[in-house]
């Protein structure tokens, strides 16, 4: 598996038991170097940002680090993968690394939130769904807390009546300049902040920012087949920009709850059913529960073995990625009574007595390979004394 877990490193130009800071570091160093913004006539840079944003998705995450260093990319099959279209999904990504006031949020200021970039900032909210939702898809309600354009002033931050004047620092271009012999060097106004503007009369609504607290209920359609990690984008329920007006995003992180019940692998339910002995050594019919709270009939084969899994096809959860639904896997177990009646305990002991004189093929062949072992062992230990 060396070679298949080396693809990634290779991208990122670490090695392969590089430590969390040294892959973050290498990868902002990359993104700095290729992104799209600062090469916009090379088409293969863009190619380079996204490859190397992959492997920094991969290797950022312990998780799927993990997966990825033991089975190569065939472990990260149905694991959830952001898909990268665009360098702007790249950045919604990983804002942590790439959110305002960063070297990168300065350099790359485009629609990353904030006024550098013309946008308004985005919100991000954690929404919990259960696994009835996962198969049937569902609408929640978030009552989101944020910031929108004030009533007061209709966004300008000054109060009514007055004007923001022009910024005598920057002359309201938003930028100073500095010069150190044949160089100069422009830098955001530290006196308007980059807005060219100074308000001397506040709105005292706002407090001169434009922006008001305001909650509001914002519904989030939730598709069939989502998974832990996902994240949805809700367009235009961040908050505004009250200079450009231009609105953020909303992205909601999908967390999905355990179930009393049922475990999830992918599209796939696993149920762990506890039967008797008697039923799965005869065979028979017995109830098996589903996740629309209903219980289907099932066959237990006879003969039946404890940890036996049983597929019950189309009984899963949906997939994002494709129309199969998945199936439901019950686990059988063989649940041991740990108090018995008169009556259990002369049957046991009875069977017990039919069990001593007739051995399963299985039982001889193991008792077999004991007597087998123990032969070799004696043998062993005389020629060692003999010696």
């Amino acid at each position: 598996m060396q070679s298949m877990a080396s693809d990634y490193y290779t991208i990122l130009g670490v090695d392969q038991d590089a430590s969390p800071k040294e892959i973050k570091k290498a990868y902002k160093k990359m993104a700095f170097e290729y992104h799209p913004d600062r090469n916009p006539e090379d088409p293969e840079a863009e190619k380079k940002f996204k490859k190397a944003s992959e492997a920094f998705e991969v290797l950022g995450d312990e998780e799927k680090r993990s997966m990825y260093d033991r089975y190569g990319e065939e472990g990260l099959r149905g694991i959830n993968r952001q898909d990268f279209r665009s360098s702007e999904d790249i950045f919604d990504a990983f804002r942590d690394i790439f959110g305002n006031g960063s070297m990168f949020g300065d350099f790359f200021g485009q629609s990353r939130g904030g006024a550098a970039g013309g946008g308004g900032r985005n919100l991000r909210v954690p929404i919990e769904v259960t696994l009835e939702d996962v198969a049937n898809g569902a609408q929640k309600t978030v009552t989101l807390r944020k910031r929108v354009v004030c009533d007061e002033c209709d966004g300008s931050g000054a109060a009514p009546g007055s004007e923001p004047a022009t910024c005598s620092a920057c002359n309201g271009y938003g930028q100073v300049e500095r010069r150190q012999g044949f160089f100069s060097m422009r830098s955001t106004c530290p006196r308007c902040g980059g807005k060219g503007t100074i308000i001397k009369s506040p709105c005292t609504i706002c407090n001169g920012s434009g922006l008001m607290d305001h909650a509001s209920d914002v519904h989030i359609d939730i598709p069939a087949g989502v998974e832990s990690g996902t994240r949805l984008k809700v367009p235009n329920q961040g908050e505004p920009d009250p200079e450009t007006g231009r609105t953020g995003d909303l992205f909601c992180d999908i967390i999905v709850q355990e179930h009393q019940i049922f475990e999830r692998h992918g599209p796939d339910l696993i149920c762990h059913l506890p039967l008797p002995y008697s039923l799965v050594a005869l065979g028979g019919k017995t109830e098996v529960p589903t996740l629309n709270a209903q219980t289907i009939e099932t066959t237990i084969p006879k003969g039946t073995q404890n940890g036996d899994v049983l597929r019950l096809r189309g009984l899963g959860l949906p997939s994002l990625r494709s129309r199969r639904k998945g199936d439901l896997l019950v686990k059988v177990y063989v649940e041991v009574p740990r108090k018995l009646t008169g009556r259990q305990k002369e049957l046991l002991r009875e069977l017990s007595e039919i069990e001593g004189s007739n051995v399963s093929q299985e039982r001889e062949s193991f008792l077999n390979r004991i007597k087998e072992y123990v032969k070799n062992v004696a043998h062993a230990g005389g020629h060692n004394g003999a010696e």
